[in-house]
């Protein structure tokens, strides 16, 4: 079958591999003129399979208010006159409950098992060096309530699977030891050792190579308008031509949700901006070795190579193309205080920090959107939001099962479009 996969980032790649894989013949499009420019270029590099509960929850509800009215707020709405907001907004706090929180954890981790087991099995056929390793995440707190929460939540997680230990905040101190300069706010932490980091953007480059000899990639090329005729898409205008196949896959990260109102199959996905530095990481162990998430600040620390990847902040916004320069400011000051030898002061310069902000696709449930669309030859790949890293691989290994009209290692109603 002709298929076309519309995004190429980290998503559309592996799904072009899984379904090449099958015989298909593939397009990638994407209006970037590389791969990977969209939210898979300097996301937070964690694949972190057992972390997947979803942003909507009783915890984020009572924080709400508090983050939305502050300046300095990791969370924030910049409110516009879009109905799809709105309407996304609704459904977020709706979701908004320990049941809803609870069931939709345990949606993710069977997608993320499942990723994890995909991205293997792919790196299997298809090697690649992106700074990948299993080097363990910890994520500290520094409250008690926090800590209980993040209890919590390991307790029903290890009912479904996931491997995880609760530390003090000396035993997080002795694990991790670039975590001293700030023990003192420290009240435990959450181990999970087998947890990873790899580089996206560079896989994303050597998924394109490896592709290039069997898949079409037609770069630099934007979706105008989408034909629908009799309930199928006839073709996809662009400012390239027409172009034309058997199914259509939406794997377009935030721009999901304006290319799905084109083909009259709405998809619940809202951009959610963040931002990024990498800093390279002077010689000595005053950088930590592992995945490190500060709860308090909202902030991850990902080791890729000799640079440690730092990013945080959830903007809802409309969508803009923008970087706020406070945020990198902002990013800089935190990790001058957390490891305050890891990184050469000349290196906390902001030219030199590799300043980066981008767009991940929320949906309102954190769960994707994954399978045939009420448009009967298009397929919906979209709404990985902060996790889009660590699901891509299930997410895909998942759609090539749907295509294929296979029975799916997991449960794809779980995930099917509305």
């Amino acid at each position: 079958m002709k298929i076309v996969i519309i995004g190429a980032g980290i998503v559309g790649l592996t799904s072009a591999w899984w379904l090449a894989r099958d015989g298909h013949e593939i397009t990638v499009l994407d209006r970037a003129a590389a791969v990977g420019h969209g939210a898979s270029h300097a996301n937070g590099a964690q694949l972190s399979y057992s972390y997947v509960a979803p942003l909507a929850s009783a915890s984020v509800l009572r924080s709400l208010p508090g983050w939305l009215l502050s300046g300095d707020s990791p969370v924030r709405l910049r409110p516009t006159f879009d109905p799809a907001q709105t309407g996304w907004l609704l459904r977020f706090l709706a979701a908004c409950t320990q049941r809803a929180s609870d069931t939709a954890t345990a949606k993710l981790l069977s997608l993320s098992a499942l990723s994890r087991a995909s991205l293997h099995a792919m790196l299997a056929e298809t090697p690649a060096e992106f700074h990948h390793r299993q080097n363990g995440k910890l994520v500290v707190l520094s409250t008690a309530a926090s800590m209980a929460e993040a209890e919590r939540q390991m307790r029903l997680q290890a009912g479904m699977g996931s491997r995880q230990h609760a530390l003090t905040a000396a035993e997080c101190v002795a694990l991790e030891p670039a975590l001293s300069t700030i023990a003192h706010r420290l009240v435990g932490g959450i181990h999970t050792p087998d947890e990873e980091v790899g580089d996206c953007f560079l896989l994303c480059a050597a998924l394109h190579d490896a592709l290039a000899p069997r898949v079409a990639f037609r770069l630099g090329t934007t979706v105008q308008r989408i034909r629908v005729e009799r309930g199928r898409i006839a073709a996809l205008a662009t400012d390239a031509g027409d172009i034309v196949a058997d199914a259509y896959v939406l794997a377009a990260g935030a721009r999901s949700g304006p290319l799905a109102r084109l083909a009259r199959s709405p998809v619940p996905v809202q951009p959610i901006r963040g931002y990024s530095i990498t800093a390279k990481v002077r010689p000595g162990n005053a950088a930590p070795v592992r995945s490190i998430t500060d709860s308090a600040r909202k902030t991850v620390y990902a080791p890729l190579g000799n640079t440690l990847r730092v990013a945080g902040f959830a903007e809802i916004d409309a969508g803009r193309d923008q970087l706020h320069p406070g945020r990198i400011a902002t990013l800089a000051k935190t990790l001058a205080e957390t490891f305050p030898d890891a990184v050469a002061r000349e290196d906390l310069h902001p030219d030199r920090l590799q300043p980066w902000s981008g767009l991940r696709p929320a949906t309102p449930t954190s769960l994707p959107v994954i399978g045939r669309s009420r448009v009967a030859n298009l397929f919906v790949n979209a709404g990985q939001g902060a996790l889009g890293f660590t699901l891509a691989a299930g997410s895909a290994a998942l759609l090539a099962d749907i295509v294929a009209g296979r029975q799916p290692a997991i449960d794809a109603a779980a995930f099917a479009p509305m």
